[in-house]
């Protein structure tokens, strides 16, 4: 029987039932991690998605459906892993929502909902999170960042800067802990095939008069030299891979997963 490297661990993935935050969940749940699964969505089919995983892996699976804008919902949430499984041991900073616009078009709303669920719920969790494992000395934030969190584009000021200062969350945490058995990190991927890029895809497909596939190359041929969309189980290996001895020294790193995006 292979040894599962987080078995008797929990792992809270925020914006986990679909997506990227639902391909780590999958991995940290295949490494033997119980699950608390946070987001939005049908009922029905979030209490099956809690079944299905459970029973594919082995695993406890939870989910709490916090709004990540709002910081007393998340400290429900955090109480909730504390009730069904005594804390969080792995903590994935993922849920994140975008608007384009040009700054001076950029409604405030969308402003600060963008600021407060990409970036102001990142501090909220960590700062639940970091006693426990401190007192442990042992746990592992990865936070889910982007290359917009090390480049920009045009019309994308808040997801910009909300990213930018995620990376910037990051590597303060990782000081914080480096003495200790807890890391602090980011990942940064590119193009990902989420609903979010579908809609873009769509759009492009609808503006130029041409097929959903064409949209696709189109799209990663302007930032992607891979030609090819990251996908969330190449995430997940890398979360887990975060999460494992092999990675006790990577701490503070804003790790792209991007195709070449940032190489050019």
């Amino acid at each position: 029987m292979t040894n599962k490297t987080l078995s008797g661990k929990t792992a809270l993935v925020t914006g986990s039932t679909s997506g990227i935050g639902l391909g780590i969940a999958r991995a940290l749940a295949a490494e033997g991690a119980n699950v608390v699964l946070n987001g939005f969505g049908d009922a029905a089919e979030i209490t099956q998605l809690q079944t299905d995983l459970a029973k594919e892996f082995g695993v406890q699976v939870a989910h709490h459906n916090a709004d990540m804008s709002k910081p007393a919902e998340i400290e429900s949430m955090i109480a909730f892993a504390g009730e069904q499984f005594g804390g969080v041991d792995v903590l994935v900073n993922n849920a994140g929502i975008q608007h384009v616009a040009n700054v001076e078009d950029f409604p405030v709303e969308k402003w600060d909902a963008i600021i407060a669920i990409n970036l102001t719920s990142a501090f909220h969790t960590s700062r639940l999170v970091l006693p426990r494992m401190r007192a442990n000395n042992w746990g592992r934030i990865i936070n889910l960042a982007s290359t917009h969190g090390l480049v920009a584009s045009a019309g994308k000021s808040a997801y910009v800067a909300a990213k930018h200062g995620l990376i910037g969350l990051t590597k303060a945490g990782a000081l914080e802990t480096a003495a200790t058995g807890v890391t602090v990190n980011a990942i940064c991927p590119g193009f990902v095939l989420t609903p979010l890029v579908q809609k873009q895809v769509d759009a492009r497909a609808a503006k130029d008069g041409i097929s959903n596939d064409a949209a696709k190359k189109a799209l990663l041929a302007d930032k992607q030299p891979s030609g090819e969309f990251v996908t969330p189980e190449e995430l997940g290996a890398l979360a887990v891979f975060l999460c494992g001895d092999a990675a006790k020294q990577v701490r503070g790193v804003a790790w792209n997963m991007d195709g070449g995006w940032v190489a050019q």
